[in-house]
C-alpha cells in the first residue's frame, strides 16, 4: 500500500510537473542535438525529471528549475558518452556541431559540454540554439517516416510533456496502446536513421505540410472529438495551439504556419458557447456569438494578416479565412454566406477533397438555397471514402429537411448517429431524427 504523500512533498511534484510541461521540449531537443538519438535525449531528459522528483521534496525548488533540469540532464548525458556506448556513433555529429574533432579527449568534450550549458539559458546565441532545436524535434516527431498516429503520440510526448497515460486518456484508447506507438516510433526514426535537423530546400515544404497536419489532427480530436462522451477536449484544443504559436515563432516566414494558427485561434474562440450547460453540443448558427473571446479572434484575424503578408492563402490560411468571416459577423444572419462559398471555391482547386466538397456544400445552400447544396452533396454519396462518414448523411438531412422532406431527412439523420462514435452528437442526430418525426406524422383527428 502507498504512503499518502505529505502536502509539501505534493506541492513540489506538482511545481515539478509544470516545469517539466514547459521545460521538456527544449531539454529533449538540447540532448537529441548531443545524442542524434531522441529516443534516448528523451530517457536522458526523463532521468533528470527523477532526480528532481527525489532531490527537490528534500533541498527545495532552485531559482532556476529549467536550467537545473538542463544541466543534470546535460550531465546525464555526457556520462552516457564517456562510457563509450554511443561515442564512436556520436563523434562526427558533435564534432560538427562544436568544431570539435573525431578524435578529441573525453576531458576536452566534458569541458566543451559544460561551457554549453551557461550559453543555453544566458547568451543569445543559447537562445537561438534553444529556438533552433525545437525546430529540429517538431520535424523529427512528424517525420513522414511515421504513421499519423504515431506523429502525433510522438509529438504530443516530446513536444508536449504529456504522459503516456495522459496521451491515451485523451484520445481514449489504452495506454499500452500509447506507449507501443511512442516505443515504435523512436525505434523506426532511429533505424532509419532520420537526421536531427530542420529540412532545407524543396523538402521543407514537404516537411511542414507534415508537421502542420499532425498540429491540425490534435486540435481537431479536441474541437470535435470522434468518440466518448464529451463533445469537446479542450486540454487538445490548448496544446495544438501552444503548439502552433510555438511555430509561428520559430518559422515566422511560412504563410501556412500562420494560417493555420488563425484558423485555430478563431474557432477556438467559440468553445464556450459550442457546449450547452449539460455537455451538449451547440451548432455554430445556434450559438450566443456574445460568448465567443473576444481575444482570440483578435490574435487569430492578426495571424491571417500574416499569413497574408506572405504570400497567397494556402489550404489553411484559406479556412482560416472562412472562420474569419464567422467571426466577423456579430449576427448569424450577417454571416457573409457568398464570400465563404466562394473561398470553398478557392480551397477545392488548391486543395480538392470529399470533405472540402461537403463544407463547399454547406456554404452553398446558405448562400443559394438547401436544393442547391443538396445538388452538390448528392455527387458524393458513392464517394468511398464518405461511404462511413457520418457528416454526410447528416448534411444531406439538413438540407432534406429544409426542403420539407421530412421521412428522408429522419432516415438521414438516424443513418448518422449510428455511424458517429460520439455519444454526445448521436443524441443530437436522435433527437433531429425525432423531430422530423414529430413534423411529418399526420395530425391527431379531432
Amino acid at each position: 500500500m502507498n504512503t499518502p504523500m505529505n502536502p509539501a512533498t505534493a506541492a513540489i511534484h506538482r511545481s515539478i510537473e509544470a516545469v517539466w510541461r514547459i521545460e521538456s521540449a527544449k531539454i529533449i531537443g538540447a540532448l537529441a542535438r548531443m545524442l542524434r538519438d531522441v529516443g534516448l535525449a528523451e530517457e536522458m531528459a526523463q532521468d533528470a525529471l527523477v532526480t528532481a522528483m527525489e532531490k527537490w521534496p528534500e533541498a527545495g525548488v532552485p531559482d532556476n528549475p529549467g536550467a537545473w533540469l538542463m544541466t543534470a540532464a546535460k550531465h546525464r548525458a555526457l556520462d552516457w558518452l564517456r562510457r563509450g556506448e554511443m561515442l564512436d556513433r556520436t563523434h562526427e555529429a558533435l564534432g560538427h556541431e562544436t568544431d570539435l574533432h573525431h578524435h578529441v579527449a573525453s576531458a576536452e568534450l566534458s569541458d566543451a559540454v559544460d561551457a554549453s550549458i551557461d550559453a543555453d539559458w544566458a547568451a543569445r546565441r543559447g537562445e537561438e540554439e534553444v529556438a533552433d532545436n525545437l525546430l529540429r524535434l517538431i520535424f523529427t516527431a512528424c517525420h513522414p517516416v511515421l504513421s499519423s498516429e504515431a506523429r502525433v503520440a510522438l509529438t504530443l510526448r516530446l513536444l508536449g510533456g504529456l504522459s503516456t497515460d495522459e496521451i491515451a486518456r485523451a484520445f481514449l484508447v489504452p495506454e499500452a496502446t500509447i506507449a507501443q506507438r511512442i516505443v515504435r516510433a523512436k525505434r523506426t526514426l532511429s533505424e532509419a536513421r532520420v537526421p536531427f535537423e530542420v529540412p532545407r530546400g524543396a523538402e521543407l515544404a514537404e516537411r511542414m505540410a507534415s508537421v502542420l497536419a499532425v498540429v491540425y489532427l490534435i486540435y481537431n480530436e479536441g474541437y470535435a472529438a470522434t468518440a466518448g462522451d464529451d463533445w469537446m477536449r479542450p486540454a487538445l484544443c490548448e496544446e495544438a495551439l501552444r503548439l502552433g504559436r510555438i511555430l509561428a515563432e520559430l518559422a515566422p516566414q511560412e504563410p501556412e504556419v500562420h494560417g493555420l494558427v488563425a484558423l485555430m485561434e478563431i474557432q477556438a474562440s467559440r468553445a464556450r458557447a459550442r457546449v450547452g450547460p449539460h455537455g451538449e453540443p451547440i451548432l455554430l448558427l445556434d450559438q450566443n456569438r456574445a460568448r465567443w473571446d473576444q481575444l482570440l479572434i483578435r490574435r487569430g484575424l492578426a495571424a491571417l494578416e500574416r499569413a497574408a503578408a506572405l504570400g497567397a492563402l494556402g489550404p489553411y490560411g484559406l479556412q482560416g479565412a472562412i472562420a474569419a468571416c464567422h467571426a466577423r459577423a456579430t449576427t448569424a444572419p450577417e454571416t457573409d454566406w457568398v464570400r465563404i462559398a466562394a473561398l470553398y471555391d478557392a480551397l477545392a482547386q488548391l486543395n480538392p477533397s470529399p470533405v472540402v466538397e461537403l463544407n463547399r456544400a454547406v456554404a452553398v445552400s446558405m448562400a443559394y438555397g438547401p436544393a442547391a447544396g443538396l445538388e452538390v452533396v448528392d455527387t458524393l454519396l458513392d464517394e468511398p471514402s464518405l461511404k462511413a462518414y457520418h457528416l454526410l448523411p447528416s448534411v444531406r438531412g439538413d438540407f432534406l429537411a429544409k426542403l420539407g422532406r421530412l421521412v428522408e431527412a429522419e432516415a438521414e439523420f438516424r443513418r448518422a448517429a449510428a455511424m458517429t462514435r460520439n455519444q454526445r452528437e448521436r443524441d443530437l442526430l436522435l433527437e433531429r431524427a425525432d423531430s422530423c418525426t414529430r413534423l411529418s406524422a399526420p395530425p391527431l383527428a379531432p
